[in-house]
């Protein structure tokens, strides 16, 4: 037996072991320390050449620091993208549609939650592959100003203020809630005043006045900043004249400095060497290095900062403190995410297959996608159908069984997407006939199949629209006519010819089912179709999303998260930035459907409760209260939508959401809704000044279920 002596000399030994030990580990790997500590540790321990080398998106590994190889591209714009298998969730623009933002956040959760589970699964095999990291560049909150961008499916939207909320809830959903770690890291993209024209976007340069720049173009990047998003990307345009990879103005003034942003810029990919190639602004990528440094730039999607830092310093054109607060800010995300502490420290670290694609993440899509879809026509009340009425469908047309027109772009893959022949065929009985013919294509206009088996059937399903072949990205819609975006609203021409011929030859029901991710002319096809549904491009569970809409199951609620124009004569060029007849809020002509638009199988009727003030401050809060009654004879889904009408004074909108709220009614039931909205949200920018102003005068408050729709009203008065 060891005497009380050797007991206690053996546990000082230990004690001192453990202290020399703490002693020796460096600072940047004590997760005591404070992230800032740690950052500044690991900067002063690199080399210039080191430093260089991790500024890039394919980042080298530091093996002496144990600093990882990383690839910091990673897609999630609706699901993990470019990585596998991955639940496959609504376009951008069809969560949109929901105006639902904490189901948006459910999705953006499930997402994140994926996208652990498959970092987790690529790092214990050793896999530093481009889109299995945690950094994802994601959401795209442009504002969908014109009809004609092909990207416009990857926004939210047209509204600055539905913009903030949707893209807020996601990347909430993105980083999680841990005090301490990032579940993933979310990017506002793109910054800023960027939605096409997108074949020109390498050197294109966007004109914008101060008032439209604050109040619409940054309004959304300025929300997510507040709410904590970790980075966010330089677009590819000018703005007045200056590339937005080296704006100083935009990325360092306004962003970090006004904003108080702590995380970290990257640049969308080749943006800096469009400085030089296309902007032809400065002369060569070492000038580019040291500006796009100067102005904030952290992380370059691309090899310049890499490969031309340390000629710039060599030159005179940068110092190595300059690079340091750019690797400080980029390092600082890294330390977020946990890449320097041990695995069981972060709380996502046991996310495996399981996490993947799993069944509740799939039911969740089936759920997002019914809730995106948009009714825009139901003559007769001919929806939703009964089953029992209809031994014998037709399902037809170019979208029918496409996998790209459930998708869109930025996507991921699965084997268990379900087209709209599947999910019909899965929503009824064997006792059912159903028959499938592709109908039309994308370009011919004479040539038509399935049209004789629809007329021997009781209704005929036409599916139809556009796919992201035809609107998209540059380069990804191969088949635009304009470099991915629309030259007009038109759908193919075959399809009309089809949809006529269809309806002249079939005199049961017709329903339209159409995919799109943006304006289309509903008009064309809308006299041969008893009814149409919009389904944007609805992932991987549209056909049973679609299917549950069609025959009843849940009841249509999704509503439009743009304005469809009747013509693109109706808008002004398409390089004009300014906002002065664009979007509901400055345009104020006719339309197919308004913004807000959206039809249910059941009717909501609205009584107020608590009325708002007459009189307001400047620091007050406009409070109202109604219940919303479902006055039809069907459970449904009501969105209420509040929108302001303000004093008239030059370059007001004509009326601008301010708050929504989507609420679940039963059938002769009612529900409470009550809508808060700041009276500091009404401010507007002042050009003479140079800042925001609360304007007094007489406002309006109208609660509808669209932006031309008016069930409640009250006026009130701002001091």
């Amino acid at each position: 037996m060891k005497s009380l002596s050797e007991s206690f000399l053996l546990l000082i030994l230990c004690f001192c072991c453990r202290l020399v030990q703490a002693q020796n580990i460096p600072v940047y790997k004590d997760a005591h320390q404070s992230i800032d500590t740690r950052v500044k540790d690991l900067v002063s321990r690199l080399t210039l050449e080191e430093k260089a080398s991790l500024l890039g998106y394919n980042s080298k590994a530091v093996p002496r620091l144990g600093i990882p190889a990383y690839n910091w591209w990673n897609e999630g714009l609706h699901g993990v993208a470019r990585a596998g298998e991955a639940t496959i969730f609504p376009q951008a623009i069809g969560m949109a549609a929901t105006f639902n933002d904490d189901l948006l956040k459910e999705v953006s959760t499930a997402i994140s939650t994926e996208a652990r589970a498959k970092y987790n699964l690529a790092i214990q095999k050793d896999r530093h592959l481009q889109y299995m990291g945690l950094t994802f560049w994601t959401p795209n909150i442009n504002i969908f100003r014109d009809p004609r961008w092909g990207r416009g499916q990857e926004t939210y939207g047209e509204d600055p203020f539905l913009t903030a909320h949707m893209g807020t809830a996601f990347v909430q959903g993105l980083q999680g809630d841990d005090p301490r770690y990032l579940k993933t890291s979310a990017t506002a993209k793109h910054f800023a005043v960027h939605s096409g024209p997108e074949a020109e976007r390498d050197h294109f340069d966007a004109i914008v006045d101060e008032k439209d720049f604050r109040e619409t173009y940054l309004y959304a990047f300025h929300a997510l900043v507040t709410h904590g998003v970790e980075s966010v990307m330089s677009a590819y345009n000018r703005v007045n004249g200056v590339p937005n990879s080296i704006n100083k103005n935009l990325l360092t003034d306004i962003l970090r400095k006004e904003w108080g942003f702590k995380g970290h810029v990257v640049t969308d990919c080749g943006a800096l060497n469009d400085v030089y190639e296309t902007h032809k602004t400065l002369p060569g990528p070492v000038e580019v290095a040291a500006a796009a440094i100067k102005a904030g730039i952290d992380l370059d999607c691309s090899t310049i900062l890499q490969n031309d830092v340390i000629k710039a310093i060599n030159q005179k054109l940068l110092t190595e403190k300059e690079v340091d607060q750019r690797l400080f800010e980029l390092l600082r995300t890294e330390f977020k995410l946990g890449f320097y502490d041990a695995p069981d420290n972060i709380p996502y670290h046991a996310y495996g297959t399981d996490s993947i694609h799993n069944a509740s993440h799939i039911a969740l899509a089936r759920k997002v996608a019914q809730q995106s879809m948009v009714l825009l026509k139901n003559d007769h009340n001919v929806l939703p159908l009964n089953k029992a009425d209809y031994p014998s469908i037709m399902v037809l047309g170019p979208n029918s069984a496409s996998f790209d027109a459930l998708i869109g772009n930025y996507h991921g893959v699965s084997n268990k997407v379900v087209n709209f022949v599947e999910g019909i065929t899965g929503a009824v009985d064997p006792s059912t006939r159903i028959e499938y013919d592709l109908g039309c294509d994308y370009t011919d206009t004479t040539h038509f199949g399935g049209i004789w088996a629809a007329g021997n059937s009781s209704v005929t399903i036409a599916a139809i629209g556009l796919s992201p072949v035809l609107e998209g990205e540059a380069g990804d819609a191969f088949l635009s006519k304009s470099g991915g975006d629309k030259k007009d609203l038109s759908l193919p021409a075959s399809e009309i010819a089809f949809m006529k011929q269809l309806r002249r030859d079939v005199k049961k029901p017709i329903i339209a089912v159409i995919t799109a991710g943006s304006d289309v002319d509903i008009a064309a096809i809308e006299p041969y179709a008893d009814a149409i549904v919009l389904a944007w491009y609805p992932g991987e569970q549209g056909g049973n999303a679609f299917a549950d809409l069609l025959f009843g199951k849940v009841s249509p609620s999704g509503h439009l998260p743009v304005t469809f124009y009747r013509s693109i004569n109706d808008v002004p060029d398409y390089k004009d930035y300014s906002l002065k007849g664009r979007t509901y809020r400055y345009y104020n002509g006719p339309v197919q459907y308004p913004f807000g638009f959206g039809l249910s199988y059941t009717t909501f009727d609205y009584q107020a409760q608590q009325s708002p003030a007459k009189k307001y401050t400047g620091k007050d809060t406009i409070t109202v209260s109604l219940k919303v009654k479902n006055t039809g004879k069907m459970d449904g889904d009501e969105v209420v939508q509040a929108y302001i009408e303000y004093p008239q004074v030059d370059r007001m909108p004509l009326k601008e959401l301010k708050g929504f709220k989507r609420v679940t009614v039963s059938t002769g039931n009612e529900q409470p809704v009550t809508i808060r909205i700041p009276v500091k949200e009404l401010q507007k920018w002042d050009l003479k000044t140079h800042g925001w102003k609360t304007y007094p005068g007489n406002y309006k408050l109208i609660l509808g279920s669209s932006s031309q729709n008016e069930k409640l009203k009250f006026n009130f008065e701002i001091k």
